[in-house]
Formats: structure tokens, C-alpha cells, sequence
């Protein structure tokens, strides 16, 4: 079948705005342009369309979904099959979400109890769930499959006072690191402050610590782009001043 921008926007569910600008970037073009000087669609940019909303849906950006599209590599098939494996991972989120929902209703209707450590069971299994979505592949890659699994199941463990209190320890990280970075010395003293800080919440998450590892982890921000993103998200080069602060830290 073929369709109008307006006829595919109303089959897929997005607006006609969203189509005409999915052509305008290169992202999706239309298979023709009628007589009538309307766009038309054929079966091949109706499958490309429900890729991109896949892709969309798991929070890919339309510029690298082109490139993902675009890549002689790309197999439709393998593309098909790693949207029903993420989907799947995210269905069991909400599924462990809903149930605490319900555990906590039920709990206030006087049916069922419920622990403190259980009240937060979803939570930290969602945070699991996106770390691994996220850096899986290569934290797995470097630091191998049991030691991670350690830390997922250390996680699973930390009871409400431990979550409150990592969640602290991070928050006092990213500000003490931000006042370092001003001093644009990563061995002054602020900087080695927000390196021992980084030392404290990657052992909520470790079972060990060594020096050797803490530097690994603070150079893989620098060389993994989206690592570096999430620290640079509020000033450019504060992974890489984060990197040099735990270099110095570690060599003591």
C-alpha cells in the first residue's frame, strides 16, 4: 500500500509536522512525489518509520537513528529482534514498578505488609536495569561478568538507609567536583576531596577496591564519549579534570 504524509501520520500516530521534518533532515523521505505535489509513502518508509519509533521509544537520538539506519551494516532483522529484547527489559521495570504500586496499596488497605527494603525493591532494579542498558556492554567487557554481577546484586542488598545515602554521596560528589574544577587544579585540594568521594560511591558498588581499577574507571570516562557527556553535561572537562583528580589520588 502507499500512503499521504496525512494518512501514515494518522496510521502511525504521529503528527504530520513530525513527517514533513523527519524529510526535511533526511530521515525519512518519501518514495515519490505525486502530480498533485503530495508525498507518498511506500512499504519500505512505513518500515523504516516503525524503526525509528522503536529507536525513538528507547530514547535514541533522530541523529544517531540516521546513522544506525543509514549504515551498510544495518540488518532489519537483528534491528527487530534487539527491539523486542529492550522492550522486554523495560516491561519487566514497570512490571517490578506495578508490583510495588500494588504491594504498597495493599499494604495501606491493611491486607498485605511490607519491608522497608521491599519499598524500594523496583527502584533500585530500575537503576540496574538502565546502567546496564546504557554501559553494560563495555562495564562487562572491562571489568568481566561475575564482578558485575556482584555489584548488581549489592545494589538488590542496600537497605533504605544505604540507597538515602548513596544518593547523598553522589550529590555531594557532583557539587564538591564542580567547586574543584573552578580551582582548575586537579591536585588541589577540593579536587583530591571529589576523588576520595568517587572512591566512596564506587565502593557501595564494588565488593574490593583497588587503586589500580579506580584509575581505570576515571580513564573509561574520558575514553567512552557518553561517560564523558554525563560529566561535561553542566561544564565541558570535568571528566577529563575528574580523570587527572583520581590519577593523582590513586598514585599517593
Amino acid at each position: 500500500m502507499e500512503y499521504t504524509v496525512q494518512k501514515l501520520g494518522l496510521l502511525a500516530g504521529v503528527s504530520t509536522r513530525t513527517l514533513r521534518y523527519y524529510d526535511e533532515i533526511d530521515l525519512l523521505k518519501p518514495a515519490r512525489i505525486n502530480s498533485s505535489g503530495y508525498r507518498i509513502y511506500g512499504q519500505l518508509e512505513v518500515d523504516r518509520l516503525q524503526h525509528i519509533l522503536f529507536y525513538r521509544e528507547l530514547g535514541v537520538s533522530l541523529e544517531e537513528i540516521k546513522e544506525i539506519l543509514d549504515s551498510p551494516t544495518f540488518d532489519a532483522d537483528r534491528a527487530l529482534w534487539e527491539h523486542r529484547e529492550k522492550l522486554l527489559e523495560r516491561r519487566a521495570q514497570l512490571d517490578a514498578l506495578i508490583a510495588n504500586v500494588d504491594l504498597t496499596l495493599a499494604q495501606r488497605e491493611g491486607t498485605k505488609t511490607m519491608s522497608d527494603k521491599q519499598k524500594f525493591e523496583g527502584f533500585k532494579q530500575k537503576m540496574i536495569d538502565e546502567n546496564e542498558e546504557k554501559y553494560g556492554a563495555e562495564i562487562r567487557a572491562k571489568y568481566g561478568n561475575d564482578q558485575i554481577e556482584k555489584s548488581n546484586q549489592m545494589v538488590k542488598g542496600m537497605t533504605e538507609e544505604q540507597y538515602a545515602a548513596l544518593e547523598k554521596l553522589n550529590a555531594d560528589l557532583h557539587d564538591t567536583l564542580a567547586q574543584a574544577f573552578s580551582t582548575g587544579d586537579p591536585a588541589h585540594e577540593l579536587a583530591q576531596k571529589a576523588a576520595d568521594l568517587h572512591r566512596q560511591w564506587l565502593s557501595f558498588y564494588w565488593d574490593s577496591y583497588s587503586k589500580e581499577a579506580h584509575a581505570g574507571v576515571a580513564q573509561m570516562y574520558v575514553d567512552d564519549p557518553r561517560f564523558t557527556a554525563y560529566y561535561d553535561k553542566e561544564q565541558p572537562g570535568v571528566a577529563e579534570f575528574l580523570r587527572d583528580a583520581v590519577v593523582i589520588y590513586t598514585s599517593k
